[in-house]
């Protein structure tokens, strides 16, 4: 069980804020920070940097979401994400990596059809390039034993290319979840790889 928000002062008058032990409260071990979403509403790297080292501390595992606007021809969405990346995971301490999921999804790739999603090959480079950033923060091990998800127009079409060739460990399936039909295609075509 996990939540899709948390807040970084675990006490103190927040109104509407969702702390994390109102999390732990309600049996939730995990928590989604830095959705694209949440960034478009002003979510800065450094708010959450504040929520990850808050929940982390608190004993839940974090799910990273982070991915660029664009992907330009110069290569400047490379250094958005190791900027991303860099900026959210400031200061957080190596013996919390282990707790860290990164989902991958680049913002242009949402909302697409199954044929215009990214596509595996394209998805393989980018998970050995945050691996890459990964590594160089924390070390070979583990940034190479970091799980990395993908979201981004996943459906029951592409579900299984993603997996088998995207060099994933899983997927942040949006749109697609709400749907209950489709989404349990996608569970049952991951669970049968």
């Amino acid at each position: 069980l996990g939540a899709q928000n948390a807040f970084w002062e675990i006490e103190g008058a927040f109104t509407g804020e969702i702390s994390v032990e109102m999390i732990k409260d309600a049996g939730g071990g995990y928590v989604i920070l830095g959705h694209s979403e949440r960034r478009r509403l002003g979510e800065t790297d450094e708010i959450v940097n504040k929520k990850i080292i808050t929940c982390l501390k608190a004993g839940l595992k974090v799910v990273l979401c982070v991915g660029e606007k664009i992907r330009d021809e110069q290569g400047a969405y490379l250094e958005f994400l190791r900027d991303e990346i860099s900026g959210s995971l400031n200061k957080v301490q190596k013996k919390f990596i282990k707790n860290i999921i990164i989902a991958y999804e680049p913002i242009w790739a949402i909302g697409k059809s199954d044929t215009e999603a990214m596509t595996p090959a394209d998805i393989h480079e980018m998970v050995i390039y945050i691996k890459k950033i990964l590594s160089e923060m924390y070390g070979k091990e583990s940034g190479l034993n970091a799980p990395i998800l993908y979201g981004g127009s996943v459906g029951s079409k592409n579900a299984s290319d993603i997996i088998k060739n995207g060099g994933v460990g899983g997927l942040l399936v949006g749109h697609q979840s709400l749907k209950a039909e489709i989404f349990g295609e996608i569970l049952n075509i991951v669970e049968n790889l």
